[in-house]
């Protein structure tokens, strides 16, 4: 039995990579580690030009920790994204793969733009969950985070399924606990896909616009 880890940006290293090397892009933040796969391609690729990972994570797994302790190159921020990032000066890149919901990855990017926009460098991010399942629907790692106005009713148990917007109990794509999905799907504030669209409305009517590609994962559930 095969299948593709469709929850890791890693799988498209290949294209973020390239992206990053046509770009000439140094110094990159990563937020989001988990395990560290991306990581490890990341540092690589930033010690080949002099520059330094920084990645963004409150609580990665234990081997992107030890992972660290060996690269003392590689910076580790163990706070949430949107405390972070005030904190750091900008970056060539940035890869978002943190708390998939529309609060988090709005501000994110504002964030992102704002520090980028101060120091005179190109936005350039790379975002994913873009698509189903948290394109349309918020997930949380940790709810009480998010403030209550921004917060969909949700469920760490009910799973969200291609064909329905309410999730399902039982049944479906879960977070096995560990994170929990708005009850229903679409409307607004509601999902990483639509933080993107609200973020490049917001700059397109300030006058300023970004350029933006959606790359479909070609991916299967076995």
């Amino acid at each position: 039995m095969t299948g593709l880890l469709i929850h890791s940006v890693s799988e498209f290293s290949d294209l973020i990579l390239e992206a990053l090397r046509l770009a000439d892009a140094r110094d990159v933040v990563e937020i989001g580690a988990e395990y560290g796969g991306m990581s490890a391609l990341l540092a690589e690729h930033c010690n080949a030009r002099g520059g330094q990972l920084t990645s963004i994570d409150p609580a990665p797994k234990r081997e992107f920790l030890d992972w660290v302790a060996a690269n003392p190159n590689v910076r580790h921020v163990a706070k949430p994204s949107l405390d972070a990032l005030g904190e750091l000066d900008a970056a060539d890149a940035w890869i978002v793969d943190g708390d998939h919901n529309w609060y988090t990855v709005y501000h994110e990017l504002r964030q992102i733009e704002a520090i980028s926009r101060r120091a005179g460098k190109p936005v350039l991010v790379f975002l994913h969950d873009v698509g189903w399942s948290c394109g349309r629907r918020d997930m949380y790692y940790a709810p009480a985070q998010i403030p209550a106005a921004y917060r969909h009713p949700h469920s760490f148990d009910a799973g969200a399924m291609l064909d329905r917007p309410v999730l399902v109990e039982g049944r479906g794509f879960r977070g096995a606990g560990l994170a929990a999905f708005a009850n229903m799907a679409g409307g607004a504030r509601n999902g990483v896909m639509t933080a993107i669209d609200d973020f490049l409305a917001e700059e397109l009517a300030q006058g300023r616009e970004f350029g933006f590609a959606e790359i479909p994962p070609c991916s299967a559930l076995e």
